[in-house]
């Protein structure tokens, strides 16, 4: 592949999010079903002769791009050197894996700009974060373990998701204590018996009462206005409203042939109450949509 390239980073939502115990290496036990969307970032990539970097307007510090390149550039991958621009329409800390999107497009675009071992490539992807796994081949997947032990699925019936962010972000690790402080934690045992339900319940359908997420409470409690925006989701018709991952992020669910368009509808009439609100769907198993060089 020539350069410029185009990569997009696909926005995730957890469908269901189950929380286990916390673990020897500080993370929790998870259970939970990822789908991609089409809500995307889009990074550009073009030649830097004095070295690589990567551009990011608005979010400051260290982006995981940086940590994906240089860990890409240590298992042997040796193209020239790259700038990295990132055109962020994923909200930031929100609970939709912007950041972790990111680093997955890079590692997906790396065999194209030159070789790499495969097996290094997973092993980047997941140390850089439980989110990354699932990002580098978009689609449905229940997560295991921290997240990130995936079993792909085919596909999932068809919704639309109605996004409002929230004007604050929230730091997924104070989520994560708060959750533990109040005891939200489901046991081992629990989570296992649930895995296997949830393996045969999505091959049909995801019911109602396993659209759950367990650190919703923990979220609300740090940010009480997630409960306005989560109300605001049900008076718009949403079929489901919950916290987006670790929050502050709110989607509604639509569900059916018609949810993008019940969706988009919701927005427009959201839009003087949350002027940030969008509409996706999902990107869909293997669907990838390469973008043209330019």
């Amino acid at each position: 592949m020539t350069l410029p390239a185009l990569e997009r980073a696909y926005a995730k939502v957890n469908l269901c999010l189950f929380l286990g115990p916390p673990r020897a290496d500080g993370r929790h036990e998870l259970l939970t079903l990822f789908d991609s969307l089409t809500l995307a970032d889009e990074l550009s990539v073009t030649a830097a002769p004095s070295g690589d970097r990567v551009v990011c307007a608005g979010v400051p510090g260290r982006n995981l791009v940086a940590d994906a390149v240089a860990a890409l550039r240590a298992a042997g991958w040796d193209p020239p050197g790259l700038c990295v621009a990132i055109e962020k329409r994923i909200p930031v800390a929100a609970g939709m894996g912007g950041g972790s999107a990111d680093a997955a497009a890079v590692l997906r675009l790396a065999p194209r700009l030159a070789p790499v071992d495969p097996g290094a490539v997973a092993r980047i992807a997941a140390g850089l974060g439980a989110d990354v796994p699932a990002q580098v081949d978009p689609g449905p997947s229940i997560g295991t373990g921290a997240g990130d032990v995936l079993l792909p699925l085919p596909g999932l019936p068809p919704y639309g998701v109605l996004v409002l962010p929230q004007p604050s972000p929230l730091p997924t690790a104070a989520v994560y204590r708060e959750a533990d402080r109040l005891g939200l934690a489901r046991t081992s045992d629990e989570l296992a018996a649930l895995r296997d339900e949830l393996t045969s319940v999505v091959a049909d359908r995801l019911p109602d009462a396993w659209i759950v997420n367990d650190l919703q409470p923990a979220a609300v409690s740090l940010a009480p206005v997630i409960e306005d925006a989560l109300q605001a989701a049900r008076d718009a018709g949403a079929d489901r409203a919950l916290v987006c991952g670790s929050g502050p992020t709110v989607i509604g669910l639509y569900r059916g042939e018609d949810g993008p368009d019940r969706a988009t509808a919701a927005a427009h009439s959201l839009q003087a109450s949350f002027p940030r609100a969008t509409v996706a769907a999902p990107v869909g198993r293997g669907v990838l949509d390469p973008m043209p060089n330019e």
